[in-house]
């Protein structure tokens, strides 16, 4: 196979701190460059972050300013030039102190105001115990709940936060902004719990991000605007509509969804020559250097293990490893030099399974939604293009011998054999042409073993000390595996998929029941705690999990049990399960 790289596209003269979209107002490009010397780029970041003020260097960037930036700037300069550009420690937090607002200050909580007592999804649910912990997760909402202060819009020069006129949920713990690909699972939480205006609100914030900046960034925070996260803004707005069946709020925000499809096509995407034919695939890739604001010091320092001239490239692709939203991952890491290490990471050197699944999946929404409001022209267009990808994807990425499909290495040209959940995203996203697929997945996971593991799916199957490695178990993989696999029309097949849910459950609850919390990741080692592993401790709160938990008990309400049991599904397993299946039915 041959690979072309496309350019990654126009409008990227914006300060090395930040990647926006075409149709920035001047007041808006003013406000970017005043932030960005703070928060993105520059001597003042890089001073306050080498010294290492803070455990998480994301503290630093979260805090608001107490003047305008040009005075900030203007005073630390002249520190600076008083110190001779080295300023003492003590100096740096005096000043950090004198010119920044403690953390979390822009922010106000709030309770929906849509949240309320008993959703009918909890009559569901026919075990006492997880009818009650299924209770104390839709309370949390109103913990994980928050509103801009008016300041915000007033001054937002002074913040990293970027301003979003409708309160949103967050993920938790350090995590206090929305995250994007987050939000799909909370959403699906959220309809659960009866939160129609809520949900309606995020998406509204998400579109609007999309006219200002042409993408969604990553979070809600400038310095995340370099880089967006997996797309799916399409699938939330097709699980909102599908709920409420508002078409006129579609017919609104149709053309903002297909803005933000075109910023994955001019920007992200790979030509991959293949049995004599082109094929277009999309990829992670953020042309920016220098380290991520929010971990500055970590990434200068891993810089420092690399020879000079290799250091931009390698900021370049730990910000896309981030943009996948598994950061960081053996996935990534595999094929550089040395496997275990994060400095060998080349994520953009991957045409990823799941991203192209989820933009598939985008393209065949795009399809439905232009047709039902009558526009036949554009829907051709998405229906050829999901076609194009369909094609793509099984002549790069499918491996009829194993089952499954796998990313793509473009330098190497070769797929990457390794186990990740990932690998069976297409599943879940409805994104193949032969139903005997999901069958063929099922013996792909018997032959990794995966089935024998009985607190969760691991992340993959090398333990790398990255959070999106063994043996982190984490909420949205689970459901990818699960939810594709619930789709046959083989009880065996689906057994399978409600087996793992329990499994999954199990573990929540266990943990839940002993630390009263729930957490972004699970390790699944040793029966079940928080996860480990990555660049901060874990963390609790937790939306997606949270999420995808309700699914699950709205889904398998009636076959839960909150029992200590676990199901390991070796091949000896599978058939006692389905004849138990069939006994309990």
């Amino acid at each position: 196979m041959r690979v072309a790289i496309l350019p990654p596209g126009h409008g990227a003269a914006i300060p090395s701190s930040t990647r926006t979209g075409d149709a920035l107002t001047p007041l808006l490009h003013h406000q970017l460059l005043q932030e960005g010397q703070i928060y993105c780029h520059g001597e003042l970041l890089h001073q306050i972050q080498m010294a290492k003020l803070y455990q998480d260097d994301k503290q630093f960037v979260d805090m608001s300013l107490v003047t305008s930036p040009d005075e900030v700037l203007q005073s630390f300069n002249e520190l600076a030039a008083a110190h001779n550009h080295s300023i003492p420690r003590g100096q740096l937090q005096e000043f950090v102190q004198r010119h920044f607002q403690p953390v979390g200050q822009e922010l106000d909580p709030w309770v929906p105001e849509d949240w309320k007592d008993s959703p009918q999804f909890l009559q569901k649910i026919s075990d006492a115990k997880l009818r009650a912990w299924a209770e104390q997760l839709h309370q949390i909402w109103k913990r994980l709940g928050k509103k801009m202060k008016p300041e915000i819009l007033s001054y937002p020069e002074r913040f990293s936060l970027i301003y979003s006129e409708h309160p949103f949920i967050v993920p938790g713990g350090r995590f206090v902004e929305f995250y994007y690909w987050d939000s799909y699972w909370v959403m699906e939480g959220l309809l659960l719990s009866e939160m129609v205006s809520t949900v309606k609100g995020m998406l509204q914030n998400f579109l609007d991000l999309v006219e200002t900046y042409g993408h969604i960034p990553n979070g809600g925070r400038v310095y995340y605007l370099q880089r967006s996260q997996p797309p799916l803004l399409t699938l939330m707005m097709d699980l909102y509509v599908t709920h409420t069946q508002n078409v006129s709020f579609l017919q609104e925000s149709i053309g903002t969804l297909a803005s933000e499809l075109d910023f994955w096509t001019v920007n992200r995407t790979v030509i991959v020559n293949s049995g004599g034919r082109s094929y277009n695939l999309n990829r992670y890739y953020v042309p920016y250097g220098g380290p991520r604001p929010e971990s500055y010091s970590k990434d200068a320092d891993l810089a420092n293990t690399v020879p000079e001239g290799d250091r931009e490239n390698l900021w370049t692709e730990l910000k896309a490893g981030a943009e996948s939203g598994w950061d960081f991952s053996s996935r990534w890491l595999v094929g550089g030099p040395n496997p275990d290490l994060l400095s060998s990471i080349r994520t953009s050197k991957i045409v990823p399974v799941d991203l192209n699944a989820f933009l598939c999946q985008a393209e065949g929404l795009m399809s439905k939604f232009y047709s039902r409001l009558g526009n036949d022209t554009e829907a051709t267009k998405y229906r050829n293009l999901q076609s194009q990808r369909l094609a793509a994807m099984e002549a790069v990425l499918w491996d009829e011998q194993k089952g499954a499909w796998f990313d793509y290495d473009l330098e190497k040209r070769e797929k990457n054999l390794e186990f990740y959940p990932s690998n069976l995203t297409p599943l879940w996203a409805g994104c193949f042409s032969d139903p005997s697929v999901i069958d063929k997945a099922l013996k792909y996971l018997e032959d990794n073993q995966i089935l024998t593991y009985q607190y969760g799916i691991p992340t993959s199957l090398r333990n790398t000390g990255q959070q999106w490695d063994s043996p982190n178990a984490w909420a949205p993989l689970q459901d990818l595996v699960i939810r594709g696999l619930a789709k046959s029309d083989s009880p065996r097949t689906r057994e399978v998929a409600f087996q793992l849910a329990q499994n999954w459950i199990r573990t929540n609850f266990k943990v839940y029941s002993q630390t009263s919390a729930m957490y972004e990741k699970y390790d699944i080692s040793n029966g079940g705690h928080p996860g480990g592993g990555g660049e901060y401790e874990v963390q609790e709160g937790f939306g997606w999990t949270n999420g995808l938990a309700l699914m699950l008990l709205d889904r398998y309400g009636d076959q839960l049990t909150s029992g200590t049991q676990m199901a390991s599904l070796g091949p000896h397993c599978l058939v006692a399960a389905l004849l138990t299946s069939f006994l309990l039915h």
